[in-house]
This record gives structure tokens, C-alpha cells and sequence, in this order.
């Protein structure tokens, strides 16, 4: 226990020092060895396999775990935890088994035959002439099925075609209304214009085979006040 009380052990709080830094000293300071009579040696990155581990094992979900760690996929986490896949499942599913006995016992049941085929003919629905309509299952349409304004239409790219007529009639419609000084109809055409513009904007960068869009990000810019985040092992 001297050895705790040596000088090499006390950290000045005003002396500015890195977490590996103080890691090591304080591995130094124990005296610690591992089986091969080696001392110990430990990185900060450790101690957040650790933290995985503990919390999974104590029933944590792992995609919560995979949130708190900042990982982007649950395949990193899962790298991270020095468990069996057999105790990871198990302590997952004991997980459901509670969060199931706490919750009420209606949210469990199996559907009825009508709200299967309700939720079946949801989908059915959601087809429309320009695309794909991307509104949640039980949902009203709150657009009134103006398809053209709705943020949430999926444009197919096969009907680019359709949506340019669409643009060239309203183009010509607003043309009709100013020239008879309907005022409230240009406003209303106008924001329909607007929208499906913007729809064929989204369609001149979208792959025909319908793969989504690479979009260049750049490279990130960091100022002096803060420094660049290092990558996750």
C-alpha cells in the first residue's frame, strides 16, 4: 500500500494530462501483474468493451447500446461484447419477456382476419399514378390527395414522363387564370407548380434502375475551438 502513496501517484489538478497517460501511471502506481507475470496493460477503448459487455449482459438492449456507444451499425457493437452469441440472444430475449409482462397485454394479441387484410389493403392504397405513397399505415391522407404537393409521394422515375405533362398543364392553367385575373386559382396553381418541380428536380439525379442516390458530403471542415473526432475501433 506505500507504493499508492508515492509521488508518482498524485495528479495535480491544474497539470492537463491525457486519459492513457493517467491510465498508465495509475496501472504503475497498483502494482498489478497479469497471469504471465506481465503489468497490466489497459487502453480507454477497454473500458468501453467493458461498459458494452456489463450493460448487455444486465439487459440492455443492444441497439440501445449500439446509441450510447455512438456505432452506426449494431455490427460494430456486437464486436464489442465479450459474451457467447447464445448468452447475447438469451439475455435479449429475457429483455422482451419483461418489457412484455409490463405492457398491456392488448398491445400482443394476434389480429383479427379484418385488421389483417385492413393492413394488407393499406399498402395496396399507398400505390398511386406518380409513385409510391409513403404516409404510415392508419393514417389519413391530410394532403386530400393533391399527390403533386405531398413531401411524402415516392416519385417512380418511370413516370417522369407523366410528371413533365403535369408541369406543361399547369404551366398553361396558370397562364388561363392570369389572364381572367382569377387571383385566388394562380396562388393555388402556383404552389401545385412549385411542387412538382421540385419533384422533377429530385428525378434528374436518380438512377432508372431505382438505386438511391450517392450524395458527396465533402470533406468536413473543423475549426481550432474544437478538435476532429478520432475514428472508433
Amino acid at each position: 500500500m506505500s507504493s499508492l502513496t508515492d509521488r508518482r501517484c498524485h495528479y495535480p489538478r491544474t497539470q492537463p494530462a491525457a486519459v492513457k497517460r493517467l491510465l498508465d501511471r495509475t496501472l504503475e502506481c497498483t502494482g498489478l501483474r497479469d497471469q504471465a507475470g506481465e503489468p497490466l496493460l489497459y487502453t480507454p477503448h477497454d473500458f468501453r468493451r467493458m461498459f458494452a459487455t456489463e450493460a448487455v449482459t444486465g439487459g440492455l438492449p443492444v441497439h440501445i447500446a449500439a446509441r450510447i456507444l455512438g456505432h452506426k451499425t449494431l455490427t460494430t457493437t456486437q464486436a464489442y461484447l465479450a459474451v457467447f452469441q447464445d448468452d447475447l440472444i438469451r439475455t435479449y430475449r429475457g429483455f422482451l419477456d419483461r418489457r412484455r409482462a409490463a405492457r398491456p397485454q392488448e398491445e400482443y394479441r394476434e389480429p383479427t382476419p379484418q385488421e389483417w387484410r385492413d393492413f394488407q389493403q393499406h399498402f395496396e392504397l399507398r400505390k398511386v399514378s406518380l409513385g409510391t405513397c409513403g404516409r404510415p399505415y392508419g393514417t389519413p391522407c391530410k394532403r386530400e390527395h393533391a399527390c403533386i404537393r405531398c413531401p411524402v409521394l415516392q416519385m417512380d422515375p418511370r413516370q417522369k414522363s407523366r410528371l413533365i405533362e403535369i408541369i406543361q398543364n399547369l404551366r398553361e392553367r396558370i397562364r388561363e387564370a392570369r389572364a381572367n385575373g382569377w387571383l385566388g386559382e394562380v396562388e393555388g396553381l402556383q404552389v401545385s407548380f412549385d411542387a412538382a418541380m421540385a419533384k422533377l428536380k429530385s428525378l434528374k439525379n436518380t438512377p432508372t434502375d431505382g438505386r438511391p442516390e450517392l450524395v458527396d458530403l465533402g470533406m468536413p471542415v473543423f475549426t481550432d475551438d474544437a478538435p476532429p473526432p478520432q475514428p472508433d475501433e
